[in-house]
């Protein structure tokens, strides 16, 4: 089985040899960002798939974390340089959802609801 920095080299290599072809040439940032964003929706297929197949042992505890912790500091990132959009689509999480992995994510930092209140106070957010 291949890494995935082989696989994502490779894919690299497959939308480089693609872009050559009769369309003008991709730059590569834009074709790693497409093949990234790609990559992403695929993950996520093969989550919800195995969530509603009720196989919950699917991903080790230690790749849902790093899944999670990745996805975080990207939307961080993102809202810190001032891109306004929500971290998920209204509606696609039930309230339990929310609270259940706010309560972790809160715990996983050691702060307390207080806190996160003080935080949202003193910035608006």
């Amino acid at each position: 089985m291949s890494s995935p920095r082989r696989a994502t080299k490779e894919a690299l290599e497959r939308a480089a040899k693609a872009a050559r072809g009769s369309r003008p040439a991709v730059p590569a940032a834009k074709a790693s960002a497409k093949i990234a964003a790609t990559e992403c929706k695929r993950v996520a297929a093969a989550l919800e798939r195995a969530l509603a197949d009720g196989k919950l042992d699917t991903v080790p505890a230690e790749t849902l974390q790093a899944l999670i912790a990745a996805a975080c500091r990207l939307y961080a990132a993102r809202r810190e340089a001032g891109e306004q959009f929500m971290p998920v689509a209204k509606k696609a999480l039930t309230a339990t959802d929310v609270m259940v992995t706010a309560s972790g994510l809160l715990r996983a930092a050691d702060l307390a609801a207080f806190e996160l209140g003080m935080w949202q106070g003193w910035t608006g957010r």
